[in-house]
């Protein structure tokens, strides 16, 4: 091998270690983003069932159905961003809707908010067995 074919060869290798590292990183920045998405989507269910049953009874909420959802999204490491949960009194079903977020630091692609939605129905008749119970 001439010493032309081994400074080929070195580029070669210097190329491909560098063509992996980026690789890595890349799949690693992939890997944060992913699990991040996964906690604020759970984050976002979180706050919904805990908001859903406070727009009929406070239930021992300290507050009202949106600030039981933002403590819950605050407790799952995320904000809540809005939030459909107004007071109903009445037995019908009702669905909660609501808005989360996560900001993180990614390498080379800088801050970024991670957000999901989340909803949850509650029908209070089935708390006491009414005619919605059954279904």
């Amino acid at each position: 091998m001439s010493n032309d074919e081994a400074g080929s060869a070195s580029l070669a290798v210097i190329g491909a270690t560098g063509l992996l590292l980026v690789l890595v990183l890349w799949l690693a920045v992939l890997g944060v983003a992913m699990r991040t998405r996964l906690d604020v989507t759970t984050a976002a269910d979180a706050a919904a069932l805990a908001a859903a049953p406070v727009t009929f009874l406070p239930f021992g909420a300290a507050g009202s159905a949106a600030d039981e959802a933002a403590l819950f999204a605050r407790l799952n490491g995320a904000e809540l961003l809005w939030c459909v949960c107004g007071v109903d009194r009445s037995f019908a079903a009702r669905t909660v809707e609501v808005r989360v977020g996560r900001r993180i630091d990614l390498p080379v692609l800088g801050s970024t908010r991670i957000e999901a939605t989340g909803r949850a129905e509650f029908v209070p008749a089935r708390l006491f067995g009414g005619p919605e119970s059954d279904a």
